[in-house]
């Protein structure tokens, strides 16, 4: 065996070592230390800035004021608010929905503030703070219809629904006659020309439009039992900076700040 030879065996034999030694890196690691420790907290403290994902284009969650204006928001808010409490700056970054979880993946963010709903799948790959945002199912009515009070009323009523939705299904598993609309918007306008009965959809809508539309003459005829929950998404593994999150976001709940924001933006407590 030559020397050359020889020592290239050395030097692989080093590295490979080396390797077995190595804590490495990945894109799913908090720490950036797979089965090391959690060091997702201490990071965000020592930068001094929470890096937070979100649109910029969602309102009334995350959007510009007046369209090009400060970045602002229901999520924006209270996102700044759980920043503030762990004594650093909140720094957002703006990015497309269809890459906002490869961007967390990758480092890029601490935290997703857009809307999240906790589910079983998401679940598996992230971690979730307390729930900011809860909002069950309604069925909107015009404010003098008395005929529908459940679910169950819906049997031989026509609604207006978005094929997408999940509640065009719900729609029609409660026996309701279904028109398929592109969206809130178009099915709204129908209801309140009377062309269809009720519109059914998650309450956070309704009672957006009913913020901006107190005159609209519509009503929340009946809820569902089950409520969708939004929350902050982190890495996985994220654990002391998940802690740390719900802390403040049980504190900014006791001081009444998660409740004023949430009726600024939609004049009723949607965050419990």
């Amino acid at each position: 065996m030559n020397r050359r030879r020889f020592a290239l065996i050395g030097l692989a034999a080093i590295a490979l070592a080396l390797g077995g030694c190595s804590t490495g890196s990945g894109p799913n690691s908090a720490s950036g230390t797979p089965g090391g420790a959690d060091t997702s907290l201490s990071d965000v403290q020592s930068k001094g800035a929470l890096i937070i994902a979100t649109e910029g284009t969602y309102k009334p969650f995350t959007f510009h004021a007046d369209g090009s204006g400060k970045l602002t928001g229901y999520d924006v808010e209270i996102a700044q608010a759980v920043a503030d409490k762990l004594g650093v700056k909140a720094t957002f970054q703006e990015t497309q929905f269809d890459g906002i979880f490869a961007g967390l993946d990758a480092n890029r963010f601490d935290m997703i503030a857009n809307q999240i709903s906790i589910n079983p799948e998401r679940s598996a790959k992230y971690d979730f703070s307390t729930p900011y945002t809860v909002s069950p199912g309604v069925i909107v009515t015009k404010s003098d219809d008395s005929s529908i009070t459940s679910f169950d009323s819906l049997k031989g009523k026509t609604t207006a629904q978005s094929l997408t939705s999940n509640y065009y299904t719900l729609a029609q598993q409660s026996g309701a006659n279904v028109q398929a609309v592109e969206g809130w918007a178009q099915a709204i306008a129908l209801l309140r020309q009377g062309r269809v009965d009720a519109v059914v959809n998650d309450k956070l809508t309704y009672l957006d439009y009913a913020k901006t539309n107190p005159n609209a003459g519509l009503k929340i005829a009946a809820e569902t039992s089950d409520k969708s929950k939004n929350a902050f998404a982190f890495r996985k593994g994220s654990t002391e900076l998940v802690k740390a999150t719900d802390k403040a976001l049980s504190d900014l709940q006791a001081d009444g700040t998660l409740g004023r924001i949430s009726d600024k933006y939609f004049g009723a407590d949607v965050s419990k």
